[in-house]
């Protein structure tokens, strides 16, 4: 299906016909992405006395009860509330779903002390300077489907620089999206310097921007303007499992 939409003066045409899905599955797969030194996910079936929630164990029907932690377990959409003292729900600050997204593809940087980064310089080779994306979607190299099954936990993957929010935010991004389990260093002793300066917090907080992490964008997918569906499980909380799926514009 065809259709034609209009943004920022510009008019665009989408099919809807061809999604690209640019989530992570989350599975009970020893080897499924997980971070932040917690364990794969567990989906157990009910058991009430002689009743249990599994069909091949002779129940009626499957009734699981999963446990995960949206941070930790595949793609994930936050709000400020994953950084702030008050309580912010990202079910309650995403109110719509559909967004001009760019995205673009950077080899991170080697700092001296063997940290990889995205710097201000990456960005601005990067991105279309003409470009009226209201969202970010960031791939980094290398890039394969390695990615669907690591364990991200004490490997020290790579982050952005609060230099590169800073661009971002001059271009006013309201959406922000990573194949990397954070935007800040792993072990930064509390600080999240990245994820402050994106959201403004504690000052002009922007309670209207998300990040997405944990994306995974194939490589056969070019780089370039997308019509973005940010998709989320309307948890009250501060994130989310997500589903964001993006359509080539033309």
């Amino acid at each position: 299906m065809i259709a034609t939409i209009f943004h920022s003066g510009k008019e665009y045409r989408v099919d809807f016909f061809k999604p690209i899905d640019i989530s992570m599955p989350l599975s009970t797969d020893e080897n499924s992405t997980r971070a932040w030194y917690q364990d794969a996910i567990k989906m157990e079936p009910v058991r009430m006395g002689n009743w249990v929630g599994d069909v091949n164990e002779g129940g009626s029907v499957n009734f699981r009860t999963i446990t995960f932690n949206p941070h930790a377990h595949g793609t994930h959409t936050e709000c400020v509330g994953h950084i702030s003292k008050e309580f912010y729900s990202v079910n309650q600050n995403l109110k719509r779903f559909f967004f001009i997204a760019e995205l673009i593809t950077i080899l991170p940087e080697a700092l001296e002390n063997g940290d990889f980064v995205i710097s201000r310089k990456n960005l601005e080779s990067a991105l279309d300077k003409d470009s009226k994306a209201e969202a970010i979607i960031i791939r980094t190299l290398g890039n394969g489907p390695g990615k669907l099954h690591t364990n991200y936990s004490n490997t020290n993957p790579p982050y952005l620089l609060k230099e590169a929010i800073d661009v971002l935010n001059a271009r006013g991004i309201l959406h922000l999206l990573i194949d990397m389990p954070s935007i800040d260093r792993e072990s930064d002793g509390g600080k999240l310097e990245a994820h402050h300066a994106f959201w403004h917090y504690p000052i002009n907080t922007r309670l209207e921007k998300t990040i997405t992490e944990m994306i995974y964008v194939p490589n056969e997918v070019n780089d370039g303007l997308y019509l973005l569906n940010l998709q989320i499980a309307p948890f009250e909380n501060d994130a989310s499992p997500s589903k964001p799926v993006l359509y080539k514009v033309y």
